[in-house]
Formats: structure tokens, C-alpha cells, sequence
């Protein structure tokens, strides 16, 4: 499908009235439910024997406001660590089905001891297997299907001083000898696993940019390695290794007894050309390689996009053809976290995103939609439904949307009881929602789970707690919960469309 069919794609799906899948249901067995992460809610970063992550790092180096927007840190988040049978709670009170969230590798994993030898490996922290396995069973308790992700950007501290940690293919080693001990610990009853939380935030953001933890950037930082502008890629290539040889042992040891699902979690947005020029058209698909294809292509067709390769040469790591094996096809789902979507210029110089230029205006000058707090999100339902369509041909895979929310201007300086009033995020999960349903009735995708982002306001990693992306409220002067708008419109939606 070319770029210029799917500008067409848009407009079409933009015209579809509510009402045409008014009386639709979801697939039986669909997974609806709520998302959170490890470093975002649990705080009590030294409990149970938990070593410090590179954000614990990242947070806390002086000047910290040099790092994070509003100087803060994950240290109490929404003191998950500590409540978190009431946050279970009201994923059951929402009526959620299921609740995807991340797993601490440093509380799993005990990092206190010195660093073991050639061929050994780091001990078990027990506190840590059973501080999940208690959430675990509280989730089944009330019928709620865990979804885990291995890892969602906390890589303990210990392995980024050990040997650099993602830039360093020791950590496959590694990163495989902490799936084993989930698997072993929460696999008898855990049937939907995730590797990996959005390989491009971390590789892009983490080691290009530098705004998110290890702080890399590749624009500033040198060495008597080389040159680090070959680190984000290089940070990229190892992930999708730890991914895959996580996979392999998984399908190998695990999955025939146990019987759930591995996948990888992308993010992307929709890429829309500014107009049907062939310049413009080409850049849309260019930033879809990038910021999409950049891993989906490896794990799901065995090769790096070919724009990919044509804009970084050499720069670009290769897998052996025994990798290749291994990486192909080393996904059971496409896990998909997507917020917005960007109208597309050729010409730019930001090799993570294609070396494209983006825009929320259109060649008419009307922006695509409403703006949230953070400037790079706007509500446009129609690309989500493109972006689905786009995977569907692409990757054809079965989807299950990991992520997807807003971030309401009205969370933010107002008391709870006016910020619960959340009409811009009702509006967004209203048109978004009202998109999925015509992505599995009328376009026929094989769409399996849809988890809302996020359940709570958390700390929002470089933006620190001043963007809230909840669905409920949190006074981080209390810790007190407070259940949004959204929340209920959500539920009465699931009510409505599940089966």
C-alpha cells in the first residue's frame, strides 16, 4: 500500500459515523485492562533487597533538574511497592480483565554480592520472586489475566558498570539467565509475556538523545572506543538479541508445559504525507522504517529496513546468519504502543526518525487534532486505524495494543475534584476506542488485547510527575487515589463491547 492510498485510508476512516459499529462486540477472550511499569509506580527502591537501576542513577545526578523537568525521581512514584493490592483493585473496580505490568530486574535478580565469575551468574533474590508472585496471585483472585513485561527500560546498575550495558552483547547472557528465573518463578500461572518495553526509547532515547537513562548522546559523547554515534544502534542491535535468545529459551524449555504467549512490544506512531509528492510520500515511509522497522523488520522478516541500511552504512551492526535464525519470527503477537500520529516533510537531520521533518498542521493549516500537555501528542483516531491496517499487511501478526493514552492539560494544576472532570482524555479514548472496533469489525484484523495507559499518574520519566497520563488521579502528597472520568467511560465501553 503506498503512503499516498493510505492518506486516502485517512480521510476515508475520518468520514466513518459512530454508529457504524454501534452494536459491535470485541473477539471472545479479548484482554482489556490497564498498563503500568516497575520504575514509574512501585518506589522503595532499596526494599526487599532491590539494587539501584540506571534510573536510580539517572535521577539522582547532580544537578538532577539537568535530567528529569521537575528535579524528581522515582524514589515513592505512587508507592506501588506498598499498595499495590488497592491499585489491583481498581483495575477490578474498572473493569479490567487484565493488567499489564513491568517487572524490576533488580529486585529479581540480587546484585548485592561481588560480580561472578566466567560462566556464573548473579543469584536470585527470593524477596523479589515473592513480592510478584503476591501481586500474581491477587490478580487471579479476582480474574484478571497478568500480562509481564520482562523489562521496561530499569536495567540494573550493576551490569551498565560491569561492562556498559547494552552496548555490550554480554548482556544476552545475562539478560537470558533473568527471563529463565521468571519463567521458572511465574510461568505456571503467567501465559502472556513481553521481552521488551519499546527498543526505540531506549536505544534513541537513552544512548542518541541522551534525555533518558543511560543519558548517551550521541551528538556530544566520545571516547577512546569510538565514535559514540554508532551507540544507539549498536544498543538497538543488542536488545533485539536479549528479545530473541529470551524467546528461544522460552519456546524451547517453557512454552510446551506451560502453554502462553512471547512477544516483543513496539512503539510507533502513524506517519502521514504533508501531500501525495513522491518526496513527501517517500519520507513517510522512511519514518515508518525508522521508528517501527528499525526492530519490527528483524524480528518478524529477519532483516533491517533497507532505508535503514541506506542512511547508516556501516554504522549499522549485522546479525550472523545464526542470529538471523533465532531473531526471525521471534515473536508470537506484534505488541503495539501508540499514542499519535505526525504529518510528514521530507528533509530533516534526526536520523531516529528517518531524517524526516513532522508536523501536526496540515498543507490547510488545521492541526490534526486536540493538543495534549506534552507537545508531542495530539488526538487523530483515523492514523490508529491506518497504523493497524499498515501492521496487519506488513507483519501479519496477531496485534495486541500494549499502550495507548493521553496526557489531559487539565490534570495538571487543578484540585483532584476538578481533575477527575478528564473530557479531553474521555475524548480521546471515546474516538480511539470507537477506532479499534472498526479495525476488528470492518477491516477484519486479528486484534487480541487493548490496555489503556496508564493506570495511574506516575512518574513520568524525563517529564518527572508533571505530565499525568492516568486514568486515575494521584495526590503524590498522600498517595491518595482518585478515579478519573476516563476511568468510568472505560468500563462502561468494555461492559458494553466485550463478551
Amino acid at each position: 500500500m503506498s503512503q499516498e492510498t493510505r492518506l486516502i485510508l485517512d480521510l476515508v476512516l475520518a468520514t466513518l459515523t459512530m454508529t457504524s459499529t454501534e452494536n459491535s462486540k470485541l473477539p471472545k477472550d479479548f484482554l482489556f485492562g490497564y498498563a503500568t511499569a516497575a520504575y514509574q509506580i512501585e518506589g522503595s527502591p532499596s526494599a526487599g533487597g532491590r539494587t539501584p537501576s540506571i534510573w536510580d542513577t539517572f535521577t539522582h545526578q547532580a544537578p538532577s533538574k539537568k535530567n528529569i523537568a521537575d528535579g524528581s525521581s522515582g524514589d515513592v512514584a505512587t508507592d506501588s511497592y506498598n499498595r499495590w493490592k488497592e491499585d489491583i483493585a481498581l483495575v477490578n473496580s474498572y473493569g479490567g480483565n487484565a493488567y499489564r505490568f513491568s517487572l524490576s530486574w533488580s529486585r529479581i535478580i540480587d546484585f548485592n554480592g561481588p560480580t561472578p565469575k566466567e560462566g556464573e551468574r548473579d543469584p536470585v533474590n527470593q524477596e523479589g520472586i515473592k513480592f510478584y508472585r503476591g501481586i500474581i496471585e491477587e490478580l487471579l483472585k479476582f480474574g484478571i489475566t497478568p500480562a509481564i513485561t520482562l523489562f521496561h527500560w530499569d536495567l540494573p546498575q550493576a551490569l551498565q558498570d560491569r561492562y556498559g550495558g547494552w552496548l555490550n552483547k554480554r548482556i544476552v547472557d545475562d539478560y537470558v539467565h533473568y527471563a529463565r528465573v521468571c519463567f521458572e518463578a511465574f510461568g505456571d500461572v503467567v501465559k502472556h509475556w513481553i521481552t521488551q518495553n519499546e527498543p526505540w526509547c531506549i536505544s534513541a532515547l537513552g544512548y542518541g538523545h541522551g534525555v533518558f537513562a543511560p543519558g548517551r548522546s550521541s551528538n556530544r559523547d566520545r571516547s577512546a572506543e569510538g565514535d559514540s554515534s554508532t551507540e544507539p544502534w549498536i544498543a538497538g542491535h543488542h536488545v533485539i538479541l536479549t528479545h530473541a535468545y529470551a524467546v528461544k529459551l522460552y519456546r524451547d524449555k517453557f512454552q510446551p508445559t506451560q502453554g502462553g504467549v512471547i512477544g516483543i512490544t513496539l512503539d510507533s506512531l502513524w506517519y502521514i504525507p504533508y501531500d501525495d509528492s513522491p518526496e513527501n510520500v517517500d519520507a513517510a515511509q522512511r519514518a515508518l522504517d525508522t521508528r517501527l522497522g528499525w526492530f519490527a523488520d528483524p524480528i518478524y522478516k529477519g532483516h533491517y529496513p533497507a532505508s535503514l541500511k541506506a542512511m547508516l552504512g556501516d554504522r549499522l551492526p549485522e546479525f550472523t546468519p545464526e542470529e538471523v535464525a533465532v531473531i526471525k519470527g521471534s515473536s508470537d503477537f506484534f505488541g503495539l504502543n501508540t499514542y499519535t500520529s505526525n504529518i510528514v516533510k521530507a528533509g530533516g537531520t534526526n536520523e531516529f526518525n528517518g531524517q524526516v521533518t513532522t508536523t501536526f498542521t496540515r498543507s490547510d493549516g488545521i492541526q490534526l487534532g486536540t493538543q495534549a500537555i506534552v507537545p508531542w501528542l495530539q488526538t487523530y483516531a483515523p492514523g490508529f486505524r491506518s497504523l493497524l491496517n499498515y501492521l496487519r499487511k506488513t507483519y501479519n501478526k496477531p496485534i495486541y495494543i500494549t499502550e495507548n493514552g493521553f496526557a489531559a492539560k487539565g490534570d495538571v494544576d487543578q484540585a483532584p475534584e476538578q481533575a477527575v472532570h478528564d473530557i479531553d482524555r474521555v475524548e480521546y479514548f471515546r474516538e480511539y476506542t470507537q477506532a479499534l472496533l472498526e479495525a476488528v469489525n470492518v477491516d477484519g484484523i486479528d486484534i487480541r488485547a487493548y490496555f489503556a495507559w496508564s493506570l495511574l499518574d506516575n512518574f513520568e520519566w524525563a517529564d518527572g510527575y508533571r505530565t499525568r497520563f492516568g486514568v486515575t488521579y494521584v495526590d503524590y502528597e498522600t498517595q491518595k487515589r482518585y478515579p478519573k472520568d476516563s476511568s468510568k467511560f472505560l468500563k462502561q465501553w468494555f461492559d458494553e463491547h466485550g463478551q
